[in-house]
């Protein structure tokens, strides 16, 4: 008889939410570490479009528009490919020719799923960093803001709701070292690999926004945000929709491995 993931005995200690909490932050900040202590390769295996994303806050921007309904790498090379095809990323350019944008996203083979939208989130976005942040995203995050401050500023551009802003600010506080204020008011984003892995794990019980936000604070109250990536990866890499990789996982010997839970497509990123 086949024995099942969920009956195998743990290996070193006891399988329980608590204690796949307790990996997943340290997990969380083990990759904070590593985010801090190197630059590039984060976020595309093109390395210009790294580069450009490394240094250019508008870029950056730019790819948080881009991160819905494509894969990770793809989405944020967007901002260096779009910036090929059009020979820059001038934002007054950029919110005046709104066709040549969007004929840019568009060229076979196109930049994004969301043809006619994310063109429009585009030049929209670059309107607003001239018209209230002097042509600079980095203005919308400065040094000593509030992380709640931060994330109200990005839901007022197009293209990013809750789940974004709340990506965005964790990378601009774990990968680019950004000091912002309110590290406890940070949170993960409501994305499916977060989801299940939180449902899988036992830390949720529910697969809601609130439920998800809640389980957060209380594995890691000084920084929720921190468990974002790690429980990102943990989704991607292993914990599986279908024949999760439950004994290659971080999380192996601690999770209670709920397998059965699972969840819909809905929040998809691919980051």
């Amino acid at each position: 008889m086949r024995v099942l993931p969920d009956e195998r005995p743990a290996p070193l200690m006891e399988r329980s939410p608590e204690s796949a909490a307790a990996e997943l932050r340290l997990f969380g900040e083990e990759l904070s570490g590593r985010a801090a202590a190197q630059v590039g390769g984060h976020f595309t295996d093109v390395r210009e479009a790294n580069e450009l994303i490394e240094r250019s806050p508008e870029a950056f921007l730019l790819g948080v528009l881009f991160t819905q309904g494509i894969p990770a790498e793809r989405a944020w090379a967007g901002p260096y490919l779009l910036s090929q095809r059009l020979g820059h990323l001038d934002l007054e350019r950029l919110a005046l020719e709104r066709e040549a944008v969007a004929e840019a996203v568009a060229f076979p083979p196109a930049l994004h799923r969301f043809v006619h939208t994310l063109p429009g989130w585009i030049s929209a976005a670059a309107a607003r960093l001239l018209a209230e942040y002097g042509g600079s995203a980095a203005a919308i995050w400065p040094a000593g803001a509030h992380t709640l401050d931060v994330t109200e500023r990005l839901l007022a551009f197009d293209g990013i709701g809750e789940k974004k802003a709340v990506m965005a600010v964790e990378i601009l506080r774990r990968h680019f070292g950004v000091p912002l204020e309110g590290a406890e008011c940070g949170s993960v984003a409501y994305d499916v690999h977060v989801r299940r892995v939180f449902l899988r794990t036992g830390l949720a019980d529910a697969d809601t926004p609130e439920a998800i936000a809640t389980a957060a604070r209380a594995a890691c109250p000084e920084v929720p945000g921190v468990l974002d990536l790690a429980a990102w990866l943990v989704g991607r890499d292993w914990c599986r929709p279908k024949e999760p990789r439950c004994d290659e996982c971080r999380l192996s010997a601690a999770c209670p491995r709920l397998t059965a839970r699972t969840v819909d497509g809905v929040g998809v990123r691919r980051r």
